[in-house]
């Protein structure tokens, strides 16, 4: 099969990959939007898990990440519930790793395992130990597959970057023993700006945390009302939004009826309708430097004072007024 990607362009799939991309559970991602209620406020947050998990895949095998490791990569989305982290919102869960822990029962409930066995794989040696994928996934502050391929993703698709940005910083990216890095300091400063414009400008635009606040608090009563059950979630956005909407419950509708494409809201620290902090995500990508690996920050103010002002914004959070919903 052929893979048209925006970001990494054509590839032709073959084998274990095709049949995993044409399962059901990962063709369930189509139906997962990456923005989590983003989608329900803005048309144009509309990046799905699908898009993303393919692009993984495509960037690890651009980096010459084995078969295995694309593998990985492909199906490390596959437990995202509807509406991705807004279950962790609604669980309280501050780590927003909810798919994360269900993410093993998600794979032993589905076909994935009799597929890769068909293709002479085990699920558990490619699947429940992701250390071993070092492109694909890696603690902050480093660069990863995962990391990078939404932050592209989203960033370009959301207008703030262009595909020729993209290009050429996915031309100076470098593999050193399994790990990626960018080439030069030019290049970590790029990323690390765009990153921020990713976790800072768009997971805490007011917008967003707007729906992300009334989603959470419409599923947490339905749940807490047996209107839905936390494996419904497991569905798609569009099944649970409408299991909601065909909900008799007043108390429901109500809070439905606020999440919708013309709301207003602005940030306001005095007078505010909600407040909320996410999890801190920074970056400080390692550089090539005089034959050894340095922490970008070391090497330049421009990212040292960036990632003090993201800290900052992150521990602060969003403070939200709502002008009209």
């Amino acid at each position: 099969m052929k893979v048209t990607d925006i970001i990494y362009g054509d590839y032709i799939i073959e084998g274990v990959l095709e049949e995993l991309i044409m399962s059901k559970p990962v063709q369930r991602l189509k139906g997962i939007y990456q923005g989590g209620a983003s989608y329900l406020v803005n048309e144009n947050w509309n990046v799905t898990r699908y898009e993303h998990s393919i692009g993984v895949m495509l960037l690890i095998r651009k980096l010459g990440g084995s078969l295995e490791e694309q593998i990985a990569g492909l199906l490390h989305d596959i437990s995202h519930t509807a509406f991705s982290h807004v279950i962790d919102f609604v669980l309280e869960n501050k780590e927003e790793d909810y798919h994360e822990k269900i993410f093993e029962r998600v794979i032993v409930n589905s076909e994935i395992p009799s597929i890769l066995e068909k293709h002479g794989y085990d699920y558990k040696d490619i699947l429940l130990d992701d250390s071993k994928w070092t492109l694909l996934e890696q603690p902050a502050p480093e660069l990863c597959a995962d990391r990078v391929d939404y932050t592209l993703r989203d960033m370009y698709q959301y207008g703030h970057i262009s595909l020729k940005e993209v290009k050429h910083f996915l031309d100076h990216l470098t593999v050193i023993n399994g790990r990626m890095y960018p080439k030069d300091i030019k290049t970590a400063e790029w990323f690390v700006e765009t990153y921020y414009k990713e976790v800072i400008d768009f997971f805490m635009n007011p917008l967003n945390v707007y729906g992300y606040d009334m989603l959470a608090k419409t599923i947490k009563l339905a749940l807490d009302k047996n209107v839905i059950r936390l494996n419904d979630l497991l569905g798609t956005d569009e099944s649970v939004l409408n299991t909601l909407l065909s909900s008799e419950d007043r108390e429901i509708r109500s809070l439905l009826k606020k999440i919708h494409r013309h709301v207003h809201v602005k940030e306001d620290k005095n007078d505010y309708d909600f407040h909320r902090k996410n999890k801190v995500r920074l970056i400080d990508p390692s550089v090539p430097y005089e034959n050894k690996l340095v922490r970008a920050s070391t090497l330049s103010t421009k990212v040292k004072s960036m990632g003090k002002q993201a800290y900052q914004k992150a521990v602060t959070g969003m403070y939200v007024k709502v002008i009209s919903n």
